[in-house]
């Protein structure tokens, strides 16, 4: 594996995103192994609790935008036939459907989240059954303003409720560890520092359990989701308005723009309004 080294503390598996000079950024190598992951520790008859965290300054900066604008840059050159939809929703699909795992295997999920977490990050680690941010993290999703919509939106209504995540989502906005927690994104926020230690021993304590017990728990709430908040369609509607996102006439004009200057001045330019994700720094 590239993307993710996996390690075992007991009956704690650690899946660590292992890439950080690319700020660990989403790739098809990073969704194939997750995946690949994800199935091994459900399957394991010694794993109980998986814990994903990551290296370097950020959890996971979003899918990688150097390759991903330069696909849909590309798909349109020379093309025959105009966008496919349903082609557009297997491919996404195939990224969405990995990380909905962390919600859907039997055994329980927590994530340690420092730094940026945006974006395609949010996309994949709001599935996770419980989040601890330390104070560096800043969750949000910026391609809400032009270029995307989250690929599962039930887990921003069902950790926020309705009219706030309509209030982070009609703007993007960048959210502050400690602000995640205050209203319910995640568990709670602690020091840098404390992190790892504060996330292991939540994960142990649930590794107490016997599996089947944990498993079950999870079972049970799994089904309250299920009824409540439709995760299977929501999911649906998140990749087919994704697409559509990125194929609206803003959404071609971002990927011009990114051919043109570079996906980070893109970026930069997006954001720049809104004086958040870095934008006003160097």
């Amino acid at each position: 594996m590239t993307a993710i080294r996996i390690e075992d503390d007991g009956a704690v598996r650690h899946l660590v995103l292992c890439r950080p000079d690319e700020y660990n950024t989403i790739t098809p190598e990073l969704r194939d192994e997750l995946g690949e992951a994800l199935d091994d520790a459900d399957a394991s008859e010694t794993v109980k609790v998986v814990l994903i965290r990551a290296e370097g300054r950020a959890f996971c900066a979003g899918f990688g935008l150097d390759w991903s604008t330069l696909a849909q840059s590309d798909e349109s050159d020379g093309a025959e036939r105009v966008w496919d939809s349903v082609a557009d929703i297997r491919q996404i699909a195939s990224f969405g459907n990995t990380f909905a795992k962390l919600h859907e295997i039997s055994k329980p999920t927590i994530a340690a989240v420092h730094g940026w977490c945006i974006a395609g990050g949010t996309d994949m680690i709001l599935n996770a059954d419980v989040i601890i941010a330390a104070e560096s993290a800043r969750f949000g999703y910026p391609p809400a303003r032009v270029w995307g919509v989250p690929e599962a939106p039930w887990v921003w209504v069902a950790r926020l409720g309705l009219e706030r995540a309509k209030r982070f989502l009609f703007t993007g906005d960048e959210i502050p560890g400690s602000e995640a927690a205050r209203i319910g994104l995640v568990l709670e926020c602690v020091p840098d520092d404390d992190l790892l230690d504060h996330t292991s021993l939540l994960a142990q304590r649930m590794a107490l359990l016997p599996m089947n017990q944990l498993q079950m728990m999870k079972w049970l709430l799994n089904d309250v989701a299920r009824h409540q908040y439709q995760p299977d369609t929501s999911r649906l509607l998140g990749f087919l308005f994704d697409g559509v996102a990125r194929h609206t006439q803003e959404g071609l004009d971002f990927v011009d723009r990114a051919t043109e200057v570079g996906w980070r001045d893109a970026v930069r330019e997006r954001d720049n309004p809104f004086g958040d994700y870095g934008s006003t720094r160097s």
